[in-house]
């Protein structure tokens, strides 16, 4: 793949912090990718996080499909999320990309923002939507942007369809690499790392399938029960950055370290939280079976080598994670209607699908998952690129 279209870095009048904007790819003059919002963050990871982008908008191609991928991008913010003036340099960084907005970057929640914010910060920038760039390639845009707005407004079980969109997505790849190997979900152990929108989500949807979640992780550390947590119980009782209130906890739930996630005995390991968050050296006291990415870039490549060399597969975010932004497009495009049980199937049929041809691939060309996956990339960028064009 080639480099990125464009690449810039931004620097706050007010308080010198940095802001990044990468667009990898257009698509008919388009690029999907969210925000992120965390400190530490650099140029380096945002280009990474929009080249993941363009392969989650192809492998979603579709030649049949309303939803026409788009090409990938992404925006960041160098500041704690919690701090007091974030808010502030949020709603600069906005101002301060609204032409891009405006035309061809269409953004919404990631790392550390809440689609919420996003919307919120985005008004009092001056603009119309924080995806507005897509509206001209809408049949209707009044009726595309009303179904989505109902979408949005969706809640199931006390939790909105926007955040269990891609959790549903992360859990029926999990539930897709259990059945090709033949293991049961009754008695399947999982911990997830993070139990904010992504990683909340999908433990619901893992719990509900019949999984065992034995571990969650917070930024207060791990929580962990040998004999399954409540789920629903730890879902209702976290704050707007997924922390949990601990006096929610029951007599036989033990809190850990935060790191303890990664050693406990499960099956699956979700990481859904930091990107980074798995290592060389960390990786050693890994014995899941399965690390299901549903956070972007959990784990570094060299890590991941390891991983695959005692035979512990990594199913990796560009797949695992992709229902939460073909979610946004099925529904605006039209492909889904506003509704729970028909976005769920939707996202369960597709995803499953791509699990299963990743995987096929990876087994006939003796690869990783994740290998698989750029591969079926590289057969679908060609035929997007002779349909629409690099630009246009």
């Amino acid at each position: 793949m080639t480099a990125p279209l464009m690449s810039l870095t931004w620097t706050d009048h007010v308080t010198g912090r940095q802001g990044f904007l990468v667009v990898d790819r257009l698509v008919r003059g388009v690029s999907s990718g969210g925000l992120r919002m965390r400190e530490g963050c650099t140029l380096d990871e945002v280009a990474g996080l929009a080249r993941g982008m363009t392969m989650k908008e192809a492998l979603h191609y579709n030649p049949e499909g309303r939803y026409i991928p788009l090409g990938g991008a992404k925006g960041g913010i160098d500041c704690d999320p919690q701090d007091p003036g974030s808010y502030g340099l949020l709603v600069r960084y906005l101002r301060a990309m609204k032409p891009y907005i405006e035309t061809f970057w269409t953004t919404g929640e990631d790392l550390g923002l809440t689609q919420d914010l996003v919307d919120r910060a985005a008004a009092e920038a001056g603009l119309v939507s924080s995806i507005q760039a897509v509206y001209p390639l809408l049949d209707n845009e009044a009726t595309a942007r009303r179904r989505l707005a109902d979408a949005f407004a969706i809640e199931v079980d006390g939790i909105g369809l926007d955040e269990l969109a891609g959790g549903c997505g992360v859990a029926e790849s999990a539930l897709a690499a259990l059945d090709r190997a033949g293991v049961p979900y009754e008695g399947t152990r999982v911990a997830v790392q993070g139990l904010g929108t992504m990683g909340g989500a999908t433990a619901r949807f893992l719990a509900r399938a019949g999984l065992t979640v034995v571990a969650v992780a917070d930024i207060k550390g791990t929580i962990a029960n040998p004999a399954g947590l409540d789920v629903e119980a730890l879902l209702a009782a976290r704050d707007a950055y997924g922390t949990v209130d601990r006096a929610a906890l029951r007599s036989g739930d033990r809190e850990l370290p935060g790191d303890a996630w990664l050693s406990a005995e499960a099956e699956v390991l979700v990481p859904a939280a930091v990107s980074y968050a798995i290592d060389i050296t960390n990786q050693e006291r890994i014995t899941a079976r399965w690390i299901v990415e549903a956070a972007n870039m959990p784990v570094l490549p060299e890590a991941e080598q390891l991983l695959a060399a005692r035979g512990v597969t990594v199913l990796p975010d560009v797949v695992v994670n992709s229902g939460t932004n073909a979610w946004w497009w099925w529904t605006l495009f039209g492909d889904i209607d506003a509704d729970a049980d028909e976005a769920f199937a939707h996202t369960r049929r597709s995803m499953r699908a791509l699990v299963e041809q990743m995987l096929t691939r990876a087994e006939a060309d003796g690869t990783t998952p994740r290998t698989a996956a750029h591969a079926i990339v590289a057969d679908r960028l060609p035929v997007i690129a002779e349909r629409f064009g690099w630009y246009r």
